[in-house]
């Protein structure tokens, strides 16, 4: 077996509209140049990253059962009616939907419930396959982590990564999920759907929510009754670069993985803490990128037999950071480097799409701004309030 990519090109139709910064080339140009470099597609097999290629699988759309594990039934009927008659929420907002960040557009339901249904095929894959590389699996459309309960929100209509987690814990009774959030914004949705769990540990590193949406995310957010001690938040402070994410990993992520000793780890890996993103204030390069998803990869050889399925996330540098840096997600996931210089051919067809200049290889980069000393003072200051809410897991 090897790692599985799990992909339908409908999930495109996931479309808030042509001026909506979430816009589907993130992961359709990242397919793209995923299959310049040989590793999925009829290319495998000739490419550079060929020796270590994914399977493709199709999936199918979550089932209203599933849906319902993370939403409520009145809220799943609200996104169907706007689905079908998105015109009627043009002016006003019904459960999230409606005008701001999360529109209504034709289909929105059926595109949504298949990239849930994509997500919850890559966990199940993981949790099927023997340990070791193969246990992975990659859903780049996926990882709409801000959906709530009975709202939208921060353009996401359904939380994939909770509907994943929650159809995984009914099938396999005894099952413990570890949840990685490494997107520029705190993964609240997941957070809200297993606060009270001790089931699923869930770990979030995000810019603070003093200066970014959605506004939580704190410390003192560690979940409650059962859950209590099972919510580990890092918010970073403007500006934080690699030294401050490999200090949040060293102190924080690898020993709460050590004591909750997960069976399986899930990766929201939102490509939005790059410097160049329009939407965060955050300081990683490409370089440092491809480091994190390296390191992600380890974790979960390290506590949980290797078994990690990853997914996409936030993002909005559409056409040059997020292809690259999920391309490199990949690489990591299939344990293959790739060559520094980009292919022609996806190179021709990113620059037929933006009018930014295209990148010549996978890490060209620029200098991040910031200060990178008191980016990293803050941090460790946040890490030192934290170290109780590990001890909670020991």
């Amino acid at each position: 077996m090897q790692p599985v990519l799990v992909y339908d090109d409908a999930m495109a139709a996931y479309n808030l509209g042509p001026h909506h910064p979430l816009k589907s080339a993130r992961f359709t140009l990242t397919l793209d140049l995923m299959r310049a470099y040989g590793l999925i597609g009829s290319d495998a097999g000739t490419g550079p990253g060929a020796s270590a290629a994914f399977d493709m699988y199709t999936p199918e759309p979550a089932r209203i059962e599933d849906l319902e594990l993370v939403h409520d039934a009145a809220y799943i009927e609200t996104v169907k009616r706007a689905s079908a008659h998105p015109e009627w929420y043009r002016t006003v907002v019904v459960q999230g939907i409606g005008p701001g960040d999360t529109p209504a557009a034709p289909g929105m339901h059926e595109a949504a419930a298949l990239i849930c249904g994509g997500t919850a095929a890559a966990l199940a894959h993981v949790l099927d396959a023997p340990p070791g590389p193969s246990a992975r699996s990659f859903a780049p459309a996926g990882g709409l982590h801000h959906a709530h309960r009975d709202r939208a929100a921060g353009f996401c209509v359904y939380n994939d990564p909770a509907v994943a987690i929650a159809v995984a814990l009914r099938d396999r009774p005894g099952l413990r999920v570890a949840y990685l959030d490494i997107d520029g914004h705190h993964g609240d949705g997941v957070q809200e759907a297993f606060y009270d769990s001790p089931d699923v540990l869930t770990i979030s590193l995000h810019e603070s929510g003093r200066y970014l949406f959605p506004g939580t995310g704190r410390t003192e957010e560690i979940g409650t009754g059962a859950g209590l001690g099972y919510a580990i938040n890092v918010p970073l402070p403007p500006y934080a670069d690699a030294a401050c994410f490999e200090l949040a990993f060293e102190e924080v992520v690898g020993p709460a993985l050590a004591a909750f000793a997960p069976d399986v780890l899930v990766a929201q890996c939102g490509a939005d803490a790059h410097h160049g993103d329009p939407l965060t204030h955050l300081g990683l390069t490409l370089p440092a990128m491809r480091d994190q998803y390296r390191r992600v990869v380890a974790l979960a050889e390290e506590h949980c037999a290797g078994r990690l399925a990853a997914c996409g996330g936030g993002g909005y540098g559409t056409y040059s950071i997020v292809p690259r840096a999920w391309t490199m997600l990949a690489a990591a996931l299939v344990d293959t480097e790739l060559p520094e210089q980009l292919p022609q051919t996806w190179r021709h067809r990113s620059s037929t799409m933006s009018d930014d200049p295209t990148p010549r290889t996978l890490t060209e980069d620029t200098d991040p701004p910031g200060d990178p000393g008191t980016a990293l003072e803050h941090t460790r200051s946040v890490i030192s309030k934290l170290r109780r809410t590990v001890e909670l897991l020991a």
